[in-house]
């Protein structure tokens, strides 16, 4: 069993910035893909990006591209969520998820789920 725990969210202004992080444990964690997905209120949950543990490749959905970016600690099993340029329509709780071989840039057919984290853009 994967366990995920996020951290990082909260209320910023449009333009500004947030990191979110998220700490995977649990067996065989190495050999998982770790990305992030959100759910805004009313809408179906979607993908922003993951990262593949097997060859390193970080896929974006076309919505956060050039303004979010993925990164991981191996040695600590930690993704994160670097948010740059936010705009209120980012605002939604975002999810650490994670997948053995899943991992998709705008997709959210993932196995595991953290608890979610509240990321709110408003003036």
């Amino acid at each position: 069993q994967l366990q995920l725990v996020e951290s990082g969210g909260g209320l910023v202004q449009p333009g500004g910035s947030l990191r979110l992080s998220c700490k995977a444990s649990g067996f065989g964690v190495e050999r998982y893909k770790l990305g992030w997905a959100r759910q805004a209120p009313g809408k179906e949950r979607e993908g922003v990006g993951c990262i593949s543990s097997s060859d390193g490749n970080i896929y974006y959905a076309n919505s956060v591209k050039g303004r979010f970016t993925i990164s991981k600690d191996n040695a600590n099993n930690i993704v994160f969520l670097q948010m740059n340029s936010l705009e209120p329509q980012d605002t939604a709780t975002y999810f650490c998820v994670a997948d053995r071989l899943y991992c998709s840039g705008s997709g959210s057919n993932y196995d595991y789920w953290g608890q979610g984290t509240q990321v709110t853009v408003s003036s």
